[in-house]
């Protein structure tokens, strides 16, 4: 039996998986049930896969953040201390993190491998770049978009599925958060 992946991503309404101008974290829409609710998705026992870019980012976003920033949720401190996997061709290690192995090699291969050897489910929170590859070849279980509710079509960052394949989409779970942030969560088929 392999292991489930999912790739578990935050977007605007039209795409985007982060913003600048004077948006925040969050674009400013969290509230006490989307926390709630990232707590205890990542309360579970599982293994993070990030790539490069995204792990830099993280490392670069928690290392000038105070305890008192949104950075620090307790979401993302758990997630934190989860044990990850690092696919990189440029990093050698993993610092700033307390459980992080980086592995070189073809993203794909990683993770088919991973999926094979893996007794806790996987889990990777944005890594786009990879996250469209493996969706390509058939190794993500579970796309969650958590859905915020903006559009920003003029300081959109990072589009979030921009040259992916085409898939189709079952809806297999999805919920309200807060009255206005939609938690999305899907089975991907390539079309």
């Amino acid at each position: 039996m392999t292991a489930t992946y999912t790739f578990d991503v935050f977007s605007s309404l039209d795409g985007y998986g982060a913003a600048g101008g004077d948006w925040t974290g969050y674009w400013g829409k969290q509230g006490p049930e989307l926390l709630d609710r990232r707590l205890a998705l990542y309360e579970q026992d599982q293994r993070m896969v990030f790539g490069a870019h995204t792990y830099r980012a993280f490392t670069r976003m928690l290392a000038a953040s105070t305890e008192d920033s949104d950075v620090r949720d307790p979401w993302v401190t758990r997630m934190r201390n989860l044990p990850a996997t690092v696919v990189s061709t440029t990093l050698e290690e993993a610092p700033d993190w307390p459980d992080a192995t980086v592995v070189s090699g073809d993203g794909v291969e990683v993770v088919a491998r991973l999926k094979e050897e893996s007794a806790v489910p996987l889990r990777s929170h944005g890594s786009l770049s990879l996250n469209r590859a493996l969706m390509a070849a058939g190794l993500v279980d579970r796309v969650q978009v958590t859905l915020f509710p903006v559009i920003t079509g003029r300081t959109g960052l990072d589009p979030v599925f921009r040259g992916a394949d085409d898939f189709d989409l079952e809806l297999i779970e999805h919920r309200t958060l807060d009255r206005h942030v939609q938690e999305l969560i899907y089975r991907p088929t390539l079309h």
